[in-house]
């Protein structure tokens, strides 16, 4: 079996070198000439909640031959159009693209190479760039975990796949995989556009009293309209996110707004990959994010506000409108909640 990871930044370095540490064979593909090279040089070194480097095959696209059967997508979602084009001659018979992109990303996919080689896969850690060749793990690493599944249905390469993965962390076949795509988005939509906007850290914005009450009106936004749509939402990690973090009344809400800083306490040091594009003057993927939320409110002849002010206040920092802080947050803050 041949296996790949396209689009080894942070994510699919830490990724690739986990499996490649504990005995898989796949290689590392990026654009990034200089991570290649570094990686080709002195292997890939991961920091963070660990501390090693490992020998890894690392590829520059131009550098691909043959097929693979399993190639894992962790490239930016709003180029999956060219992005998957160019990996079906890449794909071996019966092979399989897992996409392990954030939202909702199988449909754009599927459109490509079928529902039957289309696969995803929600990544319940997070990572950052060091450096070429240096990766960090920003989540704690008792808690590297993977909800897998199709929602297609069943896939013949799900144990393959799940076998490969396991090499770094718990895998969880999910029969509702939608709905686990949908717990992922909810945290995602909550935290990420925060910490791009702001440059914080996860955890910082859930201990913040202010911040964090942004944080839960975005799930909030989330949780109606998953429930909207007629999804029902899985879990993360074992937990219930809805159940514990969505509110009715004053009494839960006051419930969910102290359970936060604790939901997050496993991945307090995580910066969102968004932010990282901001700051190095790229278009991030906030409307494969947030902007789910708000074209499937509209669907159901719903609003989602809060997501649709900080998509606005994205593209005014990528327009080169606004710079990237602190001053951000107090903008949706006081838009919403003083």
């Amino acid at each position: 079996m041949r296996a790949a990871i396209y689009g080894a930044g942070a994510m699919g370095t830490v990724l690739g070198a986990f499996i490649t540490k504990n005995g898989g064979d796949i290689s590392l593909i990026t654009r990034n000439k200089a991570h290649v090279a570094a990686l080709k040089a002195f292997g890939a070194h991961v920091v963070g909640g660990v501390d090693f480097c490992v020998n890894v095959t690392a590829l520059t696209p131009e550098e691909m031959t043959g097929k693979y059967d399993i190639i894992i997508l962790m490239t930016k979602q709003r180029h999956n159009d060219e992005v998957v084009a160019r990996l079906v001659p890449f794909l071996a018979e019966n092979g399989v693209i897992c996409t392990a992109q954030n939202g909702l990303p199988e449909q754009s996919v599927a459109e490509i190479v079928g529902k039957d080689a289309c696969m995803g896969v929600a990544v319940s850690w997070g990572a950052s760039y060091v450096r070429e060749g240096v990766v960090a793990l920003t989540s704690s690493p008792t808690k590297l975990t993977f909800a897998l599944g199709s929602i297609y249905g069943q896939n013949t390469k799900t144990e393959q796949v799940k076998n490969l993965l396991s090499l770094m962390g718990e895998v969880t076949v999910e029969q509702n995989f939608l709905g686990a795509r949908w717990a992922k988005l909810a945290v995602n939509s909550a935290f990420s556009p925060l910490s791009a906007i702001s440059g914080l850290t996860f955890g910082k914005i859930a201990k913040h009293k202010k911040w964090r009450s942004i944080a839960q009106l975005l799930l909030k936004e989330a949780f109606t309209v998953c429930e909207n749509s007629g999804v029902t939402m899985g879990k993360i990690q074992g937990h219930d996110i809805k159940k514990l973090l969505n509110y009715g009344g004053a009494v839960k809400k006051k419930i969910s707004y102290f359970l936060i800083p604790l939901a997050m306490k496993k991945h307090k040091n995580l910066v969102s990959g968004m932010y990282y594009d901001l700051a190095a003057g790229k278009n991030c993927d906030i409307d494969f994010v947030n902007g789910k939320i708000v074209s499937c409110a509209k669907d159901f002849g719903t609003l989602a506000p809060v997501n649709e002010y900080v998509i606005r206040l994205i593209h005014s920092i990528e327009r080169g409108e606004i710079k990237i802080g602190e001053q951000n947050l107090q903008f949706v803050y006081d838009e919403f909640i003083k």
